[in-house]
This record gives C-alpha cells, sequence and structure tokens, in this order.
C-alpha cells in the first residue's frame, strides 16, 4: 500500500488499521486489548520508521516476554513436581524461544495484523519467524498492561497449553517441531516444509505427513490428527539429522545421499 507525501504517520496507520478485523485477532487472544496498546504491539520498528519514527512494540515485546517466562515456568514448576530443574529448564527455554512462539503466532493468525515496513512486506515478514515471535510477545505486554499479570497468564497457559502438556507427556520434550526448526537453524538450512494428504471422512481421517528439509525428505508420520502426525514426521526428521552428523552440512551443500530419510 502506498502513502501519499501529505498524509501524516498516524494518518497512514489508521488508515491501515481500518483494514484489518482487529476483533477477529482479539477473538483468537480470548481477551480485549484497549485499541492504543493494542495498535502500538502490533507495530513493528520497521513501519514505525518508515512513518516518521513512530513508537514501536518493542518496550511491549521485553515486557511480554519477562511476563511469558514466568506464566510457563511457574505453570511447569506446578505441573510437574517430580521433574528435576534441568528438565524443566529446557522446557521452559524451548517454549519460549522464537520457534514455539511462532508457532503459537501462525495458530492465531497474527501474521496480516502486524504493521511492517514496505521491505518487511516485499521479504515476507508477516511470516518470518522472529517477527512472529516479538509481536506475540509484545501482545502479552499489552495484556499485562491493560488487565495484570493473572489475565495475561491465562492467555499465554491457554496458548502454550498444548505445548505444555506434551512436553513431558512420555518423560521427555516431545516438542519436535521445534526441536527440528532448531537443528535446521544450527545447521544453517531453511526451515522444514511439511505436505500432507489424507485419507477417510472427515469424522475419521488419517493424515500421512512427509517432512523436507532443504527439499529431502526426512521424516513421515501418520496420526488420526494433523499436529500428532506432523510431530512423528518432525521426529524421525530430528533423529536423520542426530545420527548422521554430516547430513546438515551435506544438505545445506545442496544434497544428501540416497535413503537418508
Amino acid at each position: 500500500m502506498s502513502k501519499k507525501a501529505t498524509v501524516s504517520g498516524e494518518e497512514y496507520m489508521e488508515s491501515v488499521l481500518a483494514t484489518l478485523d482487529l476483533n477477529k485477532l482479539q477473538q483468537a487472544l480470548g481477551t480485549r486489548i484497549p485499541y492504543e496498546l493494542l495498535r502500538l504491539a502490533l507495530t513493528h520498528r520497521s513501519f514505525a520508521n518508515e512513518n516518521g519514527f513512530l513508537p514501536n512494540n518493542e518496550r511491549l515485546e521485553f515486557l511480554g516476554d519477562a511476563v511469558l517466562g514466568l506464566s510457563v515456568a511457574s505453570q511447569l514448576y506446578d505441573q510437574y513436581p517430580s521433574r528435576p530443574e534441568s528438565d524443566i529448564s529446557k522446557m521452559r527455554a524451548s517454549m519460549v524461544s522464537r520457534y514455539g512462539l511462532a508457532d503459537v503466532a501462525r495458530e492465531i493468525g497474527l501474521g496480516p495484523f502486524i504493521l511492517l515496513g514496505r521491505g518487511e512486506v516485499l521479504n515476507g515478514g508477516s511470516d518470518k519467524d522472529s517477527i512472529l515471535a516479538d509481536t506475540t510477545e509484545a501482545l502479552f505486554g499489552a495484556i499485562y498492561i491493560a488487565h495484570g499479570f493473572e489475565t495475561a497468564r491465562e492467555v499465554i497457559l491457554r496458548l502454550f497449553k498444548e505445548k505444555i502438556d506434551n512436553a513431558t507427556s512420555a518423560g521427555r520434550h516431545l516438542d519436535w517441531k521445534t526441536t527440528l526448526q532448531e537443528l535446521c537453524a544450527q545447521h544453517k538450512l531453511r526451515l522444514p516444509v511439511y505436505e500432507f494428504t489424507s485419507t477417510g471422512p472427515e469424522h475419521e481421517q488419517v493424515f500421512t505427513v512427509h517432512a523436507y528439509v532443504n527439499g529431502t525428505l526426512l521424516g513421515t508420520g501418520v496420526g488420526t490428527k494433523k499436529k500428532l502426525a506432523e510431530a512423528e514426521a518432525a521426529q524421525q526428521a530430528c533423529e536423520a539429522l542426530r545420527q548422521n552428523p554430516r547430513l546438515g552440512s551435506q544438505l545445506a551443500q545442496g544434497g544428501a545421499p540416497e535413503g537418508s530419510a
């Protein structure tokens, strides 16, 4: 969207926000945020800098990070009293990581609501893990300011419930999609791509998911829920990368041995 020279940054921001269904976002969050705070939480620095150096969401992000960390840590502490500090510390770190936050952001459809500068828009900024994660934290900060810690904690724990419940369901950390993203980052590989097919009637579908890394099939999962099949495929891909130390560098160079999956 172009901006006429006679339109101020504030006016342009309001015109962009007017095209967005902010109620839909607040319904996904499960709480309402005062308009001024919501607007600030959605303003990435690239948009702010292009439009007269408006206030951006970085201060809210800082606050939301602290609220998020305490909320998840306290829930893990209460929910899994027999797990040692070393385990729950790793679980918390993974859940509140860039990848864990970006996953939550995609689940609530946050990307299209983020106010981005032209360069970030052209580079797909609305689906970048870093931008999604930072904006999610900014929203948590805004909820904290508007409603206090207990409401912010309730929202966070609802959005992260599946991750928290599954983190130790088999006695160890099972957020395989996040783990695979982290492994890909370590090896300087592109983000994993998941392709799925389904069979059966709608009420009892069976999903088959293939996990590709740099175009190479590394895992396949089958399940009655798409997320379960994705987790199985991601787990296989993680194991492939961990069991073959050379595989990551081979994929980064554009190739992989046959049968690597």
